[in-house]
């Protein structure tokens, strides 16, 4: 399948038709520097270690597995989601099943996939039920990510959801509630690394009118990466 026909399907199954993805001209971007000193592979195997073995909160309990994350080590895009469910509690992989499937598609759509990105959770284990997660969890994990994102050392993170919000940004938001607050505005994580903030892809799956908005956040989202001023609407 051609790129064009490819990426036509993916819009599709964001409920998007007739789009034509216009590309301004993209910058010459110096190269970003090499760290002064590299990470050693020993650092992602002590990070699994850790997380594998973590008993910090009481998720620990009912878990199959803890989900560590997936995908390039050393990307450009890092995806920041929520807790695990149940699919991804079974399989050991952030985004599974059927929220899986679309994050694919919207990945698509901009142009990626998950071999070209890292992912990664807000939290490691899944809640009991899929309940909501409680601030404590989330403050419990958070040093597990904030390690995750200094190795990675992502030009962009797209946070999908309240609790890759919280997580990312210490924003609180609930698990049901708007996140028109958040949506269209550059965040920081840290000091250099910019945030943008859309819905989970769970979300969408139940409320699939948000579709579009979603995809105005991908190509809000594609534009920051470029290094181009970010224009919505």
């Amino acid at each position: 399948m051609a790129d064009a026909e490819r990426r036509a399907a993916y819009l599709g199954v964001l409920g998007i038709d007739h789009w034509v993805l216009r590309r301004a001209p993209a910058p010459v971007l110096a190269p970003a520097p090499a760290p002064e000193s590299p990470m050693p592979l020993s650092g992602w195997a002590a990070l699994e270690s850790d997380v594998r073995d973590c008993r910090r909160c009481g998720l620990h309990q009912g878990r199959t597995q803890a989900v560590f994350g997936a995908g390039d080590r050393a990307a450009d895009w890092m995806i920041v989601g929520g807790a695990p469910d149940e699919d991804g509690d079974r399989q050991g992989l952030p985004f599974a099943g059927a929220a899986g499937q679309l994050l694919d598609a919207m990945l698509g759509a901009i142009g990626l996939s998950r071999d070209a990105v890292f992912i990664a959770g807000a939290l490691r284990c899944r809640p009991p039920g899929d309940r909501d997660v409680r601030v404590d969890e989330i403050a419990q994990c958070r040093d597990h990510l904030l390690q995750q994102v200094a190795m990675v050392r992502p030009r962009i993170i797209v946070a999908f959801g309240p609790v890759a919000a919280q997580g990312l940004l210490g924003t609180a938001v609930s698990r049901d509630g708007p996140l028109d607050g958040l949506r269209g505005s550059v965040h920081r994580f840290g000091v250099n690394t910019p945030v943008v903030v859309t819905y989970h892809p769970a979300a969408l799956l139940c409320s699939p009118g948000d579709k579009r908005k979603a995809w105005e956040d991908l190509k809000f989202a594609r534009q920051v990466h470029a290094g181009l001023e970010p224009i919505r609407g």
